[in-house]
């Protein structure tokens, strides 16, 4: 079969032989569906029974055209034919799909292992008889894409993942949903097994408000692909039939992605919202961080002296946090913005940042959550450090370093006018200073690093 890649017809005509999922029964011949893909799987191969010694190719895929309707779809055929089909479309891209065969699902054999449907049926596609292509009509395109964001399960039946925790090993070997939020993304893991299989594995740490880090695994391709294009702490999922197993290795519950799960991306629903709301203000603070940080060292042991391209290229080439001296100008220091964007107040225990009338802190995994709230007040700038090779933007300058750096707390800052702030200001600004700055990876940063500045101050000339 030759496959089409111009697309679907964009006319009246072709639109109106589309059927809907809804609508397909196995006595349809030559059936025309489009849909958006919300799950895919590896290619697999099996021994051909009917010719020995050549192998049979098969892949799969789930299709959705309505917030209540999806079907699995099933293609088989020889290695060239389903490689190339697999390779060309991917999660979240439209296409439609002609004669294939509606067959009814076999819950006792292959369909047991994939995506639970609300369609009694599932679709079968051949080398020798079907087409698929990726769908170019933008009428149909612009009604499928929001789709995408509808979880295939109800949006209130999953469970967090502080309640995974409390059931413990009670949970073990069961398949449930999750509602959760991206903390990190691990390396790809290649491996051989035994039997000469090639494989990869990836992790990925997961937190909501009651758990700060949970681990995912991710073991398709297909699925790693999707993992690589999601934005830490910026990205909510749902994820409908993961495994739950307890890690022997590191005495803890992990959730697993197998053939069944599907995962929806920053979900269209209200608790999804909630969460991204809650992620967005915990990663600012930077109070997810507190576990994972690393532990500083003395200012005086710092001796080892860079140039900006110098910090950036060990960043890049190592993605453990160090420290190092720079003699940079201060390029960016924002002391004339409004008070608020200068000076912020903190629950003393989390470090989340908190208005200045509230009565309690809002992250749940604060220690002190069930306590009166304790905060501090204090700065917390960005500025940007330029020197002949290169600018490291958005460098945090925060209480104490700040208050020794400016010479003034703060109190006695906002007590300052807008034209004694802007004095201030140029007192640093594009002067040359020594500057002790801890360097982390980051990826909220579009350098890919993020500098900390531990100590600055005005550089002796003669350096």
């Amino acid at each position: 079969m030759k496959l089409n890649w111009t697309g679907c017809m964009n006319n009246k005509m072709a639109a109106e032989t589309i059927i809907a999922i809804s609508e397909l029964h196995p006595n349809f011949s030559h059936p025309k569906v489009a849909g958006i893909i919300i799950g895919k799987t590896d290619v697999k191969s099996f021994p051909d029974r009917k010719n020995i010694g050549t192998d049979r190719f098969t892949f799969g895929f789930t299709i959705r055209d309505s917030p209540d309707f999806f079907i699995n779809v099933t293609s088989w055929g020889n290695g060239g034919y389903i490689n190339g089909l697999s390779n060309s479309f991917s999660i979240g891209d439209c296409v439609t799909i002609e004669n294939s065969l509606v067959a009814n699902k076999d819950l006792e054999k292959g369909d047991r292992f994939c995506p639970t449907t609300p369609s009694h049926y599932r679709l079968l596609v051949t080398e020798a008889h079907s087409q698929v292509s990726l769908c170019a009509d933008t009428d149909t395109v612009d009604r499928l894409l929001p789709m995408i964001h509808l979880p295939v399960k109800d949006s209130t039946d999953f469970y967090s993942l502080g309640d995974i925790e409390a059931n413990g090993q009670r949970l073990d070997g069961t398949v449930i949903n999750i509602l959760a939020a991206v903390k990190s993304i691990g390396e790809p893991k290649q491996f051989t097994t035994s039997d000469g299989r090639k494989g990869q594995r990836l992790e990925v740490k997961l937190f909501d408000e009651s758990v700060s880090s949970f681990p995912l695994v991710c073991w398709d391709r297909e699925v790693i692909q999707l993992v690589q294009t999601w934005i830490p702490k910026e990205t909510v999922l749902f994820i409908a039939d993961a495994k739950i197993g307890f890690d022997s290795f590191r005495s803890c519950m992990a959730a697993t992605v197998n053939s069944k799960t599907i995962i929806t991306v920053n979900p269209d629903t209200r608790e999804a919202s909630l969460l991204f709301s809650y992620a967005k203000q915990v990663s600012e603070s930077g109070a997810l961080d507190q576990d994972e940080k690393p532990e500083d060292v003395p200012v005086d042991s710092i001796n080892d002296v860079y140039t900006v391209s110098q910090l950036k290229q060990k960043a890049w080439e190592n993605p453990e946090a160090f420290f190092g001296i720079t003699y940079s100008f201060i390029s960016r220091l924002d002391l004339d913005s409004s008070v608020s964007k200068v000076i912020r107040t903190q629950c003393s225990r989390c470090k989340l940042q908190v208005s200045e009338d509230a009565q309690s802190c809002v992250n749940q995994l604060c220690p002190g959550r069930d306590q009166a709230l304790s905060t501090t007040t204090g700065f917390c700038l960005l500025v940007d450090f330029t020197d002949h090779t290169g600018t490291l933007h958005a460098c945090t300058l925060r209480s104490p370093v700040a208050e020794k750096t400016l010479g003034c707390t703060t109190d006695e800052f906002t007590s300052l006018t807008d034209d004694e702030r802007t004095t201030m200001k140029w007192k640093f600004l594009l002067e040359r200073c020594k500057i002790y700055v801890k360097i982390l990876p980051s990826t909220k940063m579009r350098s890919g690093i993020r500098g900390v500045v531990m100590a600055c101050s005005l550089a002796d000339p003669g350096r």
